[in-house]
């Protein structure tokens, strides 16, 4: 009875809030919680209507304390897929939800939502990360492609997958529904858009052969809204450059390209003194958002990207809305202090709707390592930016 209470007591607030905010009426509200407050007797769980569904992830993008593109939150596109059953029907979503995010590189901000966790049923989970990402593979010479992507790739090489064992491989997709053990799909290639990093100034930046894909797809949240928990709601918006350019590949747990880039740039690496590493960084910046823009991809640099926080701070504010953030995580990576977050503070509290961690359904919880907890919580982004 008590997680009844509690589901009801998550349901009423979302409800109240969400048909306020629709501009539906209190007895509307009022109505729909009589059915809500039935089905959770007689079930233990309850439905969204697609209304509901649509507007609470509006809200859980709203409410994501890490994420510095707020000011676009109501423009997301929300799939209703909760249909869907089996993993192949999973991943017919999926891929239809790369072709339209993708958007021919006119990034759209879309999210689909699979079907929720309920009393009795197996969870749908896409054991990926992220719907595109690149391989990591372990050899006796070192890591080639991507370091935090060892453990999956692993995982899909039981499974039968092999890749090519170059730096960019793109990783099949990993699927469990239906009760059924997981499924490998491999993704075809006109749905993977990748970028080709070159640089504007420096002419043999190109030989570095870097390139990165053109969306980041996040497919391992949950999403909860009016205490329903969706284990599979995968959502992208755009990148950020510093994502790509301060993290991906210059992280000295990732690609770690500053030395290389150093050394394109002839720069003294002796000395830290000599600060070869802020000025490898910058153009490595530079490159990124210079080879995404030419290409015509979405994307957008952390000074934009603040003065558009700034102006959801104060659309916020004119809203009656408190605003919540994660300092830690709303400073860029590249001149963070060049910005007005850097000099502000935030109130770090959850309002739900939102968006949740769950453990990686192929690690038990002993076999999370602590290396591993060290690079999710040193992971750049949010929920629709990260890397």
């Amino acid at each position: 009875m008590e997680v009844k209470q509690q589901l009801l007591h998550e349901a009423e607030q979302f409800i109240y809030t969400c048909y306020e905010e629709l501009g539906r009426s209190r007895d509307e509200a009022e109505a729909r919680l009589l059915h809500i407050r039935y089905d959770i007797e007689a079930t233990g769980t309850y439905d969204h209507t697609y209304e509901e569904l649509e507007h609470g992830a509006l809200m859980a993008w709203r409410n994501s304390n890490r994420c510095i593109g707020r000011l676009f939150w109501d423009k997301l596109l929300v799939r209703d897929a909760r249909g869907a059953s089996d993993a192949a029907e999973v991943v017919s979503e999926l891929l239809e939800h790369m072709r339209i995010g993708t958007n021919g590189g006119k990034i759209k901000p879309t999210l689909t939502v699979f079907r929720a966790s309920k009393p009795g049923q197996p969870n749908i989970r896409i054991w990926n990360h992220q719907l595109i990402r690149y391989a990591g593979y372990e050899t006796d010479q070192g890591i080639i492609g991507d370091p935090i992507s060892v453990d999956f790739t692993n995982v899909c090489k039981d499974m039968g997958w092999q890749g090519a064992m170059t730096p960019f491989d793109i990783l099949p997709l990993v699927v469990e529904a239906g009760g059924r053990p997981p499924e490998l799909f491999y993704i075809p290639e006109h749905l993977v858009m990748e970028v080709d990093i070159e640089h504007p100034e420096l002419s043999g930046f190109a030989s570095l052969g870097l390139r990165w894909y053109a969306v980041p797809m996040i497919s391992d949240m949950t999403l909860e809204i009016g205490g329903i928990i969706y284990t599979a709601a995968p959502f992208n918006g755009w990148y950020m450059g510093t994502e790509i350019g301060a993290r991906n590949f210059a992280d000295t747990f990732r690609y770690n390209m500053l030395p290389q880039v150093a050394k394109l740039m002839g720069l003294d690496t002796t000395s830290e003194t000599t600060l070869w590493r802020d000025r490898a960084l910058v153009e490595l910046n530079i490159a990124v958002l210079h080879s995404f823009k030419k290409a015509g991809v979405s994307i957008v640099d952390h000074h934009t990207a603040a003065a558009q926080f700034k102006l959801f701070e104060e659309r916020e504010a004119k809203a009656g809305r408190a605003l919540t953030g994660n300092w830690t995580w709303l400073i860029p990576p590249l001149s963070p202090a060049t910005t007005h977050i850097f000099h502000s503070s935030y109130d770090n509290r959850l309002v739900k709707p939102n968006f949740g961690v769950q453990d990686k359904p192929y690690m038990s919880r002993q076999a999370n390592t602590a290396s591993d907890t060290v690079l999710q919580q040193k992971r750049q982004g949010c929920p629709f930016h990260s890397g």
